[in-house]
């Protein structure tokens, strides 16, 4: 019996797009009525993990500790299509600005009941990979960008980290502001809202996938 290979980015990508089309076939009974968003994307990350896991050999990360695949530096993010939006571990500011320091895989599904047969489907939307370097938040890197087309300084930086409600002070400010000039970020699609856990908006990078540098659409 030959050994299974080790996963790579390209197979996660392939793999992806493969099981987003059988999950659109499937009807599933312990998810018929359930609203909790939650419980269904804890349910098709579970089953594409378990899915990868009888082909590849990788290794696994924790939901609750770090990212899906760490050697891959890739999370997996399920959200449905009614509002395409999740959670992720708050690290610091320069994430807003630089990236999350991890690619994101996501899958955007919409749920339907079956009444009749007591089952939901959940048809898998969109599948999108937003690599690391483009998981700095849109506007903000716009804003930044701009700024040092048009000569802008370290005082300009800081400026516009308060005008944003950076979660940053004084000091991490200038230290992150200093960051900026000395190797400028690049522009980023996600939107990042400010919170205890940094909360992930994916409707642009849907919209966007294809067209721009960094965002893949797999399906």
């Amino acid at each position: 019996m030959s050994e299974k290979p080790e996963l790579t980015v390209v197979e996660l990508r392939s793999q992806a797009a493969r099981f987003a089309q059988r999950e659109a076939q499937h009807s599933e009974p312990s998810l018929y009525g359930v609203t909790d968003g939650k419980a269904v994307g804890t349910y098709l990350e579970h089953k594409f993990m378990s899915s990868l896991a009888n082909r590849f050999v990788f290794a696994r990360g924790s939901s609750a500790k770090g990212i899906d695949f760490p050697a891959l530096a890739v999370d997996i993010k399920v959200t449905s299509i009614r509002q395409p939006q999740s959670s992720c571990p708050f690290t610091s500011a320069h994430q807003k600005v630089f990236g999350l320091g991890y690619s994101l895989l996501v899958f955007v599904y919409e749920k339907t009941d079956d009444h009749a047969a007591k089952a939901a489907q959940l048809n898998v939307r969109h599948v999108v990979m937003v690599e690391a370097d483009r998981t700095a938040d849109f506007q903000l890197t716009r804003e930044i960008l701009r700024i040092l087309d048009n000569e802008g300084n370290q005082d300009d930086l800081v400026a516009l980290m308060h005008d944003k409600l950076l979660p940053v002070d004084d000091i991490q400010a200038g230290r992150l502001a200093e960051g900026i000039l000395a190797r400028p970020p690049i522009q980023g699609y996600l939107t990042i809202s400010n919170a205890l856990q940094w909360r992930l908006q994916y409707r642009r990078v849907i919209q966007q996938a294809g067209t721009v540098p960094g965002v893949i659409r797999i399906r």
